[in-house]
């Protein structure tokens, strides 16, 4: 990968996540987690829902205390935080967005997680070709990538984890007959200018050429759906406050965004799908569930 690509991502990323870290706060849960929320019950709500999906993430990928975790695209460090607080991992979260690793850092600081816990302003394919991991979670990051650059993308995340070792991935992907629409030109030319999806089996293909075993695979569309009109709303509440931070502009902008994102869940004509992965290795199952029991438990 280029110096010039990599700058071009940065800069795309920048574009749509360092807007305002207080803009987002405005519509975000209190975690400050922008990525579909996790609804146990229909009329949940939006703080519980986005608590119950990070924790939803930390055990599909069976987290133990001091394990290695990487979070790629980390965001405001969300996750990072609550598998370090909850299942007492050694998190190191990288995310390209300047604004999200400098409000993580702060976070991380103020909760006294500093020697177990750690965001960086970091590209992932600029990690030390030696890192490595026992578990790695990239949630809402498949969709900046790019479908081209799957193959590598999937191949580093296999080099960086230990034999044996767990992948989640969760990202939203398009319907298998997809065709392009001004709804689509408006969210790569104003909201996300690297923005690409793939359809789920396109994507998996990708999964196990990188020589993953597919583990699991589950769809949160309609979860997605949710979350998205929630966000809406706690948006359209603050909107003298959404004016006042970021402009007329681009209050009217997001808010477009991610009505058009609720109705484009609600259709089904985009999904969104964690899927759950191994790398091959000697490690054995050992006491390895056998079924989803204990994640929903």
């Amino acid at each position: 990968m280029s110096t010039q690509a990599k700058a071009r991502d940065a800069r795309a990323i920048a574009h749509h996540y360092d807007v305002s870290n207080d803009f987002y706060a405005l519509f975000l849960d209190p975690l400050m987690v922008y990525t579909c929320a996790y609804y146990r019950e229909p009329d949940g709500t939006l703080e519980q829902a986005q608590a119950d999906k990070l924790d939803l993430v930390c055990r599909k990928l069976r987290l133990r205390r001091d394990e290695r975790l990487l979070d790629i695209g980390c965001g405001w460090g969300s996750l990072a935080i609550w598998a370090t607080q909850h299942y007492g991992v050694r998190a190191h979260g990288v995310t390209l967005s300047r604004a999200q690793a400098d409000y993580a850092a702060q976070r991380i600081t103020a909760l006294g997680l500093g020697e177990r816990c750690r965001v960086e302003y970091l590209d992932v394919r600029d990690l030390p070709t030696d890192a490595r991991y026992d578990k790695i979670a990239a949630v809402g990051v498949i969709e900046h990538v790019g479908v081209p650059n799957y193959p590598a993308f999937f191949a580093r995340v296999h080099a960086m984890l230990e034999d044996g070792g767990l992948y989640l991935n969760h990202g939203i992907t398009h319907g298998f007959y997809w065709r392009p629409t001004s709804q689509t030109e408006f969210l790569t030319r104003h909201v996300f200018p690297n923005g690409d999806l793939a359809g789920l089996t396109e994507t998996m293909i990708e999964m196990e050429r990188a020589r993953f075993e597919i583990l699991d695979v589950e769809g949160l569309r309609r979860h997605y759906a949710r979350t998205c009109r929630q966000w809406v709303a706690r948006l359209t509440a603050r909107a003298e406050d959404a004016r006042r931070i970021v402009g007329e502009r681009v209050y009217r902008t997001w808010l477009l965004y991610l009505t058009c994102s609720a109705v484009a869940f609600e259709i089904s004509s985009i999904g969104l799908y964690q899927v759950l992965m191994q790398k091959h290795g000697d490690r054995t199952d050992g006491d390895a569930p056998r079924t989803r029991e204990d994640l929903y438990r």
